[in-house]
């Protein structure tokens, strides 16, 4: 019984995990703020250089 409580409050106190999930976090929203901006830029961007492509093209 004592060793299962001594397991317990030391996996209480274990930190060494949260670093990592903290980084994955950021790196999640970091990911999802650079695909929001590539698909709201994206598709003006597209359409802006298609609309120069075509007026190249027309006299």
């Amino acid at each position: 019984m004592k060793t299962m409580v001594r397991f317990i409050r030391r996996f209480g106190r274990d930190v060494s995990g949260a670093t990592a999930i903290e980084y994955g976090l950021i790196a999640t929203f970091v990911s999802l703020a650079v695909l929001s901006s590539i698909q709201l830029l994206g598709t003006t961007l597209v359409t802006d250089f298609y609309d120069v492509i075509v007026a190249a093209f027309n006299p």
